[in-house]
């Protein structure tokens, strides 16, 4: 069973309305102010996953700030996994200095949603706010059985890119600190915290509920990347994600093709892992 975790649709009406999105919110404009930069519907997406071998993906929208937004791409979201049931389990998303954010939470995780994300901080970074208000979202997603909040990390170091945010080593930390208990998903590999697994003293027990994907990995890291994550000791903790419409899921096989690990250490990155998160039957 393939499962991608991370990948992005939209509405038609934003689709279509991509320049006055960009207008009204300056972090979708770093994303997706390009017309390079792909938006797709549900249908696209579900034909890429028949093309591409996968079995079921994890559905998002964008970390909107304007509440008719974020209800249109959240209700968009409810609406795909609702037509199918098989083959999508969906996040609600938004931004945190949306005010109704702990109500949408609640709304989505009642019409059928997994969990939240990508929640993001794209100017910002990970700070002190964030972590508060990240606060109501997370007792609400324990309450509810842990369901997993995905947050997006990149790298602090290297190359600049859209989407590239503010955030540190020690802000990804902190996030983990202050929610010991909860599942997190950290996006793009979590930035690279996941190589502090190798520290004798504490961190292994701050990161104990701390997932990582692999969404952009092949613009990001050398496939030796899934080698060290296994030296790490967090191979049951790596998700495959692809980050599409970013990029199609061939490009990550072919890097865990190169990687070198064990099939079964492939099995548990491409959907292993995903079906003990989520809770999946087996197919």
């Amino acid at each position: 069973m393939i499962v991608d975790c991370h990948t992005h649709i939209f509405p038609e009406n934003i689709c279509s309305g991509r320049e006055q999105c960009c207008t009204m919110e300056p972090a979708f404009n770093l994303l997706y102010g390009s017309p390079k930069s792909k938006l797709v519907g549900v249908e696209t997406l579900i034909s890429t996953m028949d093309e591409q071998g996968v079995d079921l993906s994890v559905v998002f929208g964008f970390p909107w700030a304007d509440p008719d937004l974020v209800r249109r791409n959240n209700d968009y979201i409810i609406e795909s996994t609702l037509k199918y049931p098989d083959r999508l389990r969906g996040f609600a998303c938004f931004d945190l200095s949306f005010e109704g954010a702990a109500k949408e939470t609640e709304r989505c995780l009642d019409a059928g949603l997994s969990g939240v994300g990508e929640l993001a901080f794209y100017l910002s970074g990970i700070d002190a706010a964030a972590l508060d208000g990240l606060e109501p979202i997370m007792e609400i997603c324990m309450k509810r059985g842990n369901l997993p909040v995905m947050v997006h990390t990149n790298e602090p170091v290297g190359h600049n890119y859209p989407g590239k945010t503010p955030v540190t080593l020690e802000q990804i930390y902190a996030l983990a600190l202050r929610f010991p208990e909860n599942n997190i998903i950290l996006a793009h590999w979590g930035g690279g915290i996941l190589f502090y697994n190798l520290m004798k003293k504490e961190t292994k027990n701050v990161l104990k509920n701390i997932w990582y994907d692999t969404a952009a990995s092949p613009f990001l890291y050398d496939s030796s990347v899934y080698r060290v994550a296994l030296a790490a000791g967090v191979m049951d903790q790596v998700l495959f994600g692809s980050d599409y419409p970013l990029l199609k899921p061939a490009r990550y096989f072919k890097d865990l093709d190169r990687s070198g690990v064990l099939d079964v250490e492939k099995a548990r990155v491409l959907g292993g892992n995903a079906a003990r998160l989520l809770n999946l039957t087996p197919q």
